[in-house]
């Protein structure tokens, strides 16, 4: 068969090279359209379903809301893992699937689960489906800055950038964190709702009512047909105000009159920090998408949006920076192995025809493999690109050129050069076959690879199989049918023997010399081959392992907590002294803070956790420091003085591949399982103090879950009986006194704000106010909250995370100055002592 393969090619040679060009051209095509990456997607198989519970505290929604969620999904197939996390209004349940699993149907799957469910979830409460993104997809984060107030720039975002965004392909969602989000809010007062004999559920109602368009169905009327259209939104805070409540001795009784209406920031889950508060903005990109155009694609975008004087958008956080950093570095490694194998072919072959042909191998192969990268959808990354090794590749081309020339110069003048390379061909194309087959083979067992290791090490298996591959059927076609080109009129006789010079007889001869002494001496070479495999196999003992590579992607972030409970006011305030020592660092260029959720839960920080970028200079103009190490180490002395806060050192795409992985943020946790948060809380402790004893550990703590204050509403329902009041009741009033209860909506064009009823701040910076806040029977009495309900400080967890149906924790810790398999033996040692 591979006979009839070289009589073929030899005999349709202008078949053969139209049909290589076209090959060729396939692979060009595939190389402009693979997706570009500077690393191979590790994220698992997962869909997340996000759940707003607005004002519901985290033990409430891990009961009515988490746990419904997750057990619908335990029975779902092909699921390896559900995990999820209940904290103040939210609900994050993560469903892990097999990679088998097609992401739309498993998309489906959970969709059908949540359908089923959605009756038995609280009244208002509607799950979604997290994106359809990866560990990789937030490629690009900017700020707003220019001289309009935070709501302004908040608003124009929202409702002008957001929108041109995400008209572009291939963008998943476009998120958004700090900033004043516009609300039309209705701050009453109990006292003067009282007076006029009304309560926040007459309110709410009335406000409600007088808020709405409407029809009428049509008439007709001189042959033509008429609509009713009704306006009767409100569409000003005027609007609202002139709402009729009641009337009081034949005076109408407006909402002005109990309240004070107007437009305010809604009250806030996150802020962002860059020499001040600001708006920062999120390109999330679709999986499955090409990273590297898709950023272009948002730069042309922003670069045409036409914004009021003044505003600027100003990047902070740019993947293609790491992209073109790494692609940049396999492309010089690939070009220098070009060259490199290139001279020595023409050094060995000794003939410049000889050389080019057989070197022209390597990207001819390499293009095929980007059509088998195409073909499979693996993207062009660091691992699946840098494995592939240019002298296998040039091979198999080699051995046939250079039996193609030795048969050209002893048949020069005897035979036809056609003929000469034929028999060439023939005598090398079983063994070189089979060499090529038997590397292709070695690579094998790396397909059945599964999990979080086949996604690893796959892509780089079938870049450099299909590399080994294209290589093996150009060694068979292009470079007989070459040769009988560029040899058509034979090669001469100085040509024989590859072209060998005087040097390469001497290196003949040498290694002539050597053979024998070694045949000669056959005990010595295998004692001695034996010690070297013997030292090398010992070797293997004392060298580090890591699961995979540290990329180094240009930037440090740095992740910090406070202690849970702390306001958003005075996160912002430590946040700010963070911001202002690491500023002081000359090798910083840039800092910007994330703190606490953004506007659509991507993920669930709450207010006392933060992520801070930190933009570095180019480091050859560092002067205090030598490495990036250095400079963390320095960050570290400088953030370890400011009290009530923990932190760990990490990289943007790193920290986003550990969260997405094992939903935590560090090189290493372990977790602990359990009902009872007293008892997880000793063990952790215990684990902790254990790790941290270990050599290397750094920045390890333990997830501290606990010690939230939480004002306590306990309904006395005998109270509620003895004044006629509903449950309901109460729950309003206790809404309007927390973050506002939305009654509402206000429509302007393509816009939207929410409508929020809200007591005086009086009433919600004292629990004493709140206990005071009266109620108005439907007998007529005046009724204190405390008199239908128990009001008590307590404390309660700030977030409940769950594994499989059971309540864990998880303490954490990097790994600095040693390898990580070895961190994580000692650590696994000590733990089981």
């Amino acid at each position: 068969m591979l006979n009839r393969i070289i009589d073929f090619t030899l005999e349709y040679r202008w078949l053969v090279l139209i049909g290589i060009l076209v090959l060729l051209a396939g692979g060009g095509y595939a190389l402009y359209t693979i997706p570009v990456e500077a690393f191979p997607d590790l994220t698992n198989n997962q869909v997340a379903v996000v759940t707003d519970a607005p004002s519901l505290p985290p033990s409430e929604v891990e009961q009515l809301v988490t746990y419904p969620i997750e057990r619908s999904m335990l029975g779902l197939p092909n699921k390896q893992e559900v995990r999820s996390l209940s904290k103040l209004g939210l609900s994050m349940v993560t469903v892990v699937f097999d990679d088998s699993v097609p992401m739309y149907f498993a998309r489906q799957l959970v969709s059908e689960r949540l359908q089923q469910i959605s009756s038995s979830l609280p009244r208002g409460v509607q799950p979604v489906l997290g994106l359809p993104s990866t560990a990789f997809g937030e490629l690009y984060q900017y700020t707003l800055s220019g001289p309009m107030s935070p709501m302004e720039l908040k608003d124009l975002h929202e409702w002008v950038i957001k929108g041109q965004l995400r008209t572009i392909p291939g963008v998943s969602e476009i998120n958004a964190w700090g900033g004043q989000t516009k609300q039309f809010q209705i701050v009453v007062d109990p006292l003067l709702l009282q007076q006029y004999g009304l309560t926040l559920h007459d309110l709410a109602a009335r406000i409600e009512g007088n808020n709405t368009n409407f029809g009428g169905g049509y008439i007709e009327h001189a042959s033509e047909q008429y609509t009713f259209l009704g306006n009767g939104r409100a569409t000003t805070a005027d609007d609202f105000g002139n709402i009729v409540l009641t009337a009081k001795n034949g005076t109408p009784v407006l909402v002005r009159d109990v309240a004070d209406v107007r437009v305010g920031p809604a009250p806030p889950e996150g802020a962002t920090l860059r020499n001040g508060e600001t708006v920062s903005g999120m390109v999330i990109m679709l999986k499955g998408e090409n990273g590297k155009r898709l950023i272009e694609r948002v730069k042309e975008r922003i670069a045409g949006l036409h914004l009021p004087a003044g505003v600027k958008i100003v990047p902070f956080y740019d993947q293609s920076f790491v992209i073109d950093g790494t692609i940049h570095t396999v492309e010089k490694n690939l070009f220098e192995g070009f060259v490199l194998v290139t001279v020595v072919l023409l050094l060995f072959l000794g003939n410049f025809r000889a050389a080019t042909i057989t070197a022209s191998i390597i990207p001819f192969s390499m293009l095929i493999s980007f059509l088998g990268m195409r073909l499979f959808g693996i993207s062009a990354n660091l691992m699946s690109l840098g494995a592939i090794d240019f002298g296998m590749i040039v091979d198999g081309a080699v051995v046939m050129m250079e039996n193609s020339i030795h048969r050209l110069e002893l048949g020069h003048g005897q035979e036809p050069p056609l003929e000469s390379v034929r028999r060439a061909a023939y005598e090398v194309v079983r063994p070189m076959t089979f060499a090529v087959v038997i590397i292709i083979a070695v690579y094998l067992p790396i397909f059945f690879l599964q999990g979080l290791e086949g996604r690893m090490f796959r892509p780089m298996a079938t870049t450099v199989c299909a590399a080994l591959f294209g290589s093996l059927l150009l060694a068979l076609t292009m470079i007989p049918m070459l040769a009988s080109f560029a040899f058509r009129k034979g090669a001469p006789p100085k040509l024989a023997r590859g072209g060998e010079q005087h040097w390469m007889e001497r290196l003949n001869n040498a290694y002539g010399r050597a053979l024998n002494w070694s045949i000669n001496h056959r005990v010595l070479i295998a004692a001695s081959a034996a010690v070297i495999l013997t030292a090398a196999l010992g070797s293997l003992f004392f060298i580090g392992t890591e699961f995979m590579p540290r990329l180094d992607e240009g930037s440090i972030l740095v992740e910090t907590r406070k202690l849970p409970g702390v306001s958003l006011t005075d996160s912002v305030e430590i946040s700010k002294r963070i911001e202002q020592r690491l500023r002081a660092f000359p090798e910083i260029a840039d800092v910007v803070i994330k703190i606490g959720r953004p506007d659509f839960a991507t993920e669930a920080m709450g207010i006392n956790e933060g992520d801070t970028y930190l933009v570095l200079k180019p480091t050859n103009t560092w002067k205090r420091f030598h490495t990036k190490a250095e400079l963390i180490a320095a960050l570290d002395k400088e953030l370890s003085q400011i009290p009530g806060i923990a932190y760990n050192f990490t990289q943007p795409m790193a920290m986003r591949i550990d969260e997405t992985i094992s939903g935590v943020k560090a090189d290493l946790a372990i977790k602990v399982f359990g009902d009872d948060f007293s008892t997880l809380a000793a063990l952790g402790q215990q684990v902790l103090r254990s790790i941290s004893t270990v050599r290397g550990a750094a920045e390890a703590q333990m997830e501290v879950t606990s010690g939230v204050a939480q004002l306590s509403v306990n309904v006395d329902r005998a109270a509620l009986a003895r004044y006629g009041l509903n449950v309901t009741d109460v729950e309003e009033t206790v809404a309007a006194g927390g973050s506002g209860d939305l009654v509402s909506e206000v429509i302007d064009g393509q816009k939207r704000y929410t409508v929020a009823l809200r007591v005086p701040d009086r009433y919600r910076t004292d629990p004493d106010a709140v206990r005071g806040i009266l109620l108005r029977a439907p007998g007529g009495e005046q009724v204190a909250l405390n008199q239908v309900a128990r009001i008590q400080v307590t404390r309660g967890p700030e977030k409940i995370e769950r594994e499989e149906g059971q309540r864990r924790i998880v303490v954490m810790s990097n790994v600095r100055g040693r390898d990580l398999g070895s961190f994580v033996a000692e650590v696994r040692s000590k733990l089981e002592r």
